[in-house]
């Protein structure tokens, strides 16, 4: 079991990145501010749960509209890979525990390879609703395209987030932290924010050669 420390430590962790998360559904619900693209009404409060009073500082700053440059678009387009990717983990490792499953006699590994496939199911939706409306794409079109774009994005943010993940389970906690325990979604917070600066300087560089759009 993790150090008792560890584990309060996890659930005011758990429970300030909720209550952003929450402050940021009631802002564009209740307050009125909707987004431009829709799917962002998702990302926002998504990405507070990892990042949590930076995520609402974001939101604030940046989510309400005005004009920003390179660096917080870049950083917009990672927040918007990592939200799906961020779902996709999350039902992944529940689906796991709760399955039972293990590869080559762990659950880690069960856990990233479900976990890749719903992070890459889902980031392609993510993509596909925003790239197909700004480029007027078809279905079949946008579809490809978002697979296209969200490839080496998604690819980027699941290093950072898997590199982590194999670090506390396989030396820091060997296997003995898991989805029940508030410790181990702390762990994915900070894999998510490892994954976020992983997946940044890939943004960048798509965004240069006119991969993906800025958002």
């Amino acid at each position: 079991m993790p150090p008792t420390w560890l584990t309060i430590l996890a659930a005011v962790s758990l429970a300030v990145a909720l209550a952003c998360a929450v402050a940021i559904v009631a802002d564009i619900v209740l307050a009125g501010h909707r987004q431009r693209m829709w799917i962002m009404e998702v990302v926002w409060p998504v990405t507070a749960l990892y990042t949590g009073p930076i995520g609402l500082w974001a939101y604030r700053r940046y989510g309400r509209g005005g004009d920003y440059g390179r660096v917080v678009s870049t950083g917009i387009g990672v927040s918007h890979c990592g939200s799906g990717c961020t779902l996709g983990d999350i039902i992944a490792a529940f689906v796991v525990f709760a399955a039972g499953w293990t590869l080559f006699g762990l659950a880690l590994y069960a856990e990233m390879l479900v976990g890749f496939a719903f992070a890459f199911l889902l980031g392609v939706l993510f993509q596909y609703f925003s790239i197909a409306p700004m480029r007027g794409l078809g279905v079949r079109d946008g579809i490809v395209t978002a697979m296209k774009v969200d490839a080496l994005s998604l690819i980027s943010f699941e290093v950072g987030l898997f590199a982590w993940m194999a670090l506390t389970q396989l030396v820091l906690f060997p296997e003995h932290l898991s989805p029940d325990q508030p410790a181990y979604w702390l762990m994915m917070q900070i894999g998510m924010m490892l994954g976020f600066a992983t997946a940044y300087p890939v943004n960048w560089w798509l965004i240069a050669i006119g991969v993906k759009e800025p958002m």
